[in-house]
This record gives C-alpha cells, sequence and structure tokens, in this order.
C-alpha cells in the first residue's frame, strides 16, 4: 500500500465524528419529514460530497419542508430564492449599486451568498436567471461587473421543482442539470407516517422548532473524511466501464460525461464514510447511480418513441457491467 493511501485511510478512521454528525442531522430532519430515511439520507450524502441537489416531486410532498429542514440543521447562514418568471440573474448573484452618500459603487450581495441556498421552484425562472447559477455552482464563486467574489464554505445549491406542472416553467437545460451531483424525488408518505403527520404539528412549526445539530467545520470535518475514502483503482475502473456502457447503449444518445464519473466517485465515498468504512466497494457506486446518473442520461429519439425510461435503461447497464471483486475493491 502506497504512502498517500495509508495516509488517506488513517483520516478516514479519524473520521469519526461523519457518522455522529450524519445521524445528529438525519434525526433533525426526520423529525420534520417522516418515514423518508432513505431520501434524508441521500440529503446528507449530497451535503458531503460537496453537491447539489435538485429534488424534483409533485406538489405536497415536502420537497421544500426537505431543503428548510437541512437548512434550519446546520449553524450557518442559508438563503431562499423564490425562483418566478420576473426574477432577474442580478437577483441572485448580486448588483453592484452607486452609493450617493460617499460617492462609491457598492456590491450588494444576492441570494446565492450563504452556505445553503434554497433554489425553491428553479424552472419557473427564466434560463437567463437559472444560468446566473452556472458558475456559483461549479466554481463556487460569482463574478458580477468584473470582479470575482469567493461564496462561502460549506456551499450547496438545493433546488425544486414540479416536473408534472409545464405552464409558465422553463424546463432546465442539459448544462444545468449536469452541476447537480443528484436527483432525487420525495415521493408519497406511507400510511403509518401519513398519519403521524396529521397528529402531529404542522410543518411549518416543526421547522421552526429544530436546532442546529451541526456547524460549518463540522460539515468541512464530512467533507474531508469523505474526500479521504480509498477508491481503489477495481471500483475507478467499474466506474469507467459503466460510464463506456452508457456512451454505446443503443437507447442512450447522450451517456455519461466524465463530470459524471467524477460525481459518482465522490458520492460513493460519502457512503462509504456513512457507513463507516476507509474504502469503497462496488455496492456503493451501484446504490448512488440511479439519483446520481438518471438526469445526466439522453434517451434517443427511437427509444423516446417506444416508451423506453431512462431508469430502466441505467438498471440494464448496471446489470451488464461486470462487477469487481470484493478482494479487488478494496485493495
Amino acid at each position: 500500500m502506497g504512502v498517500d493511501v495509508a495516509r488517506q485511510r488513517t483520516a478516514a478512521r479519524k473520521g469519526a465524528p461523519f457518522a455522529e454528525t450524519f445521524e445528529a442531522v438525519s434525526s433533525n430532519i426526520t423529525a420534520v419529514i417522516r418515514g423518508k430515511d432513505d431520501v434524508v439520507g441521500l440529503v446528507i450524502l449530497c451535503l458531503a460530497a460537496e453537491g447539489h441537489l435538485l429534488i424534483e416531486d409533485v406538489p405536497g410532498v415536502g420537497k421544500t419542508s426537505m431543503a428548510k429542514a437541512l437548512a434550519a440543521s446546520i449553524d450557518c447562514e442559508w438563503r431562499r430564492i423564490q425562483f418566478t418568471p420576473d426574477l432577474l440573474p442580478s437577483d441572485v448573484t448580486g448588483v453592484t449599486i452607486y452609493d450617493r452618500s460617499n460617492g462609491n459603487f457598492e456590491f450588494r450581495p444576492g441570494g446565492v451568498f450563504a452556505s445553503i441556498v434554497v433554489a425553491d421552484e428553479i424552472n419557473r425562472a427564466s434560463p437567463r436567471t437559472q444560468a446566473a447559477l452556472l458558475e456559483a455552482m461549479e466554481e463556487r464563486q460569482v463574478t458580477v461587473d468584473s470582479h470575482t467574489r469567493r461564496l462561502p464554505s460549506p456551499f450547496m445549491v438545493m433546488a425544486t421543482q414540479n416536473p408534472s406542472e409545464h405552464q409558465g416553467t422553463y424546463p432546465l437545460p442539459d448544462s444545468q442539470l449536469d452541476r447537480f451531483l443528484m436527483r432525487i424525488e420525495v415521493g408519497y408518505p406511507d400510511a403509518t407516517a401519513e398519519a403521524a403527520i396529521l397528529e402531529g404539528n404542522p410543518v411549518d412549526e416543526l421547522i421552526a422548532a429544530l436546532s442546529p445539530v451541526a456547524n460549518a467545520a463540522d460539515v468541512a470535518s464530512m467533507v474531508a473524511a469523505a474526500r479521504a475514502v480509498h477508491v481503489s483503482a477495481s471500483v475507478r475502473s467499474y466506474i469507467i466501464e459503466l460510464a463506456e456502457a452508457t456512451r454505446s447503449h443503443p437507447s442512450l444518445e447522450l451517456g455519461m460525461s466524465p463530470r459524471a464519473s467524477v460525481a459518482l466517485q465522490r458520492a460513493a465515498r460519502a457512503r462509504a464514510a456513512a457507513d463507516g468504512r476507509d474504502f469503497v466497494m462496488p455496492d456503493d457506486v451501484k446504490a448512488l447511480a440511479q439519483p446520481v446518473l438518471q438526469h445526466r442520461l439522453t434517451l434517443s429519439g427511437d427509444a423516446e418513441v417506444t416508451g423506453v425510461d431512462v431508469a430502466e435503461v441505467l438498471d440494464e447497464v448496471l446489470d451488464s457491467v461486470r462487477v469487481p471483486t470484493r478482494r479487488t475493491a478494496t485493495g
């Protein structure tokens, strides 16, 4: 084992706070979002993997509440931007104005200057306004009037959208979708969870009652622990083979990009750390393939006509690629 790998594994072993922080934040959110432990886990993994999250589902299932509950669970600045057709790019990034009192130009930060940015109903804003997030999401900085300003750390965009409503909306382009590490659905609660929702306090009251259980330093520790998780050559090859399989699949016009491969590895590292491991297993990759890759793949015209689903194609790809053995995956 190389010296660098040994150092990484030592660092990961010191990352016990990862599991503690993960559990604390998860418990806080599940006090508001009932019966969705798996979904909550994906939200926290996305944060630990330094990614952005798109929550896509029908109205009323808790998309915005999920985002607000995460923001309330972490002691750092967060802002909500309500995306509407009249929202301007400067409302997102900020604007430089002239102050007559002192004769100077001053920068007024936009809503994106926060650690957690809740972009509510992102597909209701114009493409020009949506594009204002591209630099922020990719480079964690904003350029206004030729001046570049760094965004805080941690920085995460949690966007919501309703896929079933198309009137007055602007579909996110591929370049925007690719900036999101994961796209998830909340889904309807089961009968037991819905009964608990009906018996309990209103969601807004539950969120208002939440106290932070982690801070920016705790999130930074989770990020460092996830980065330190070892990825063997065989697991990296497995990710590459998955990418190549999507690029050659007859039902896909657009397969995995290199950014998608990197995203899948980052997410798998976070999942391994949450499981208390200092190495990634193929199961980590397979478990996260759907939320990380689905929104990055584009069906061919023929596949769309026949009604093929992206999720089904991705399952075919996962079944067709040989999975590394445990011995080679942990080496």
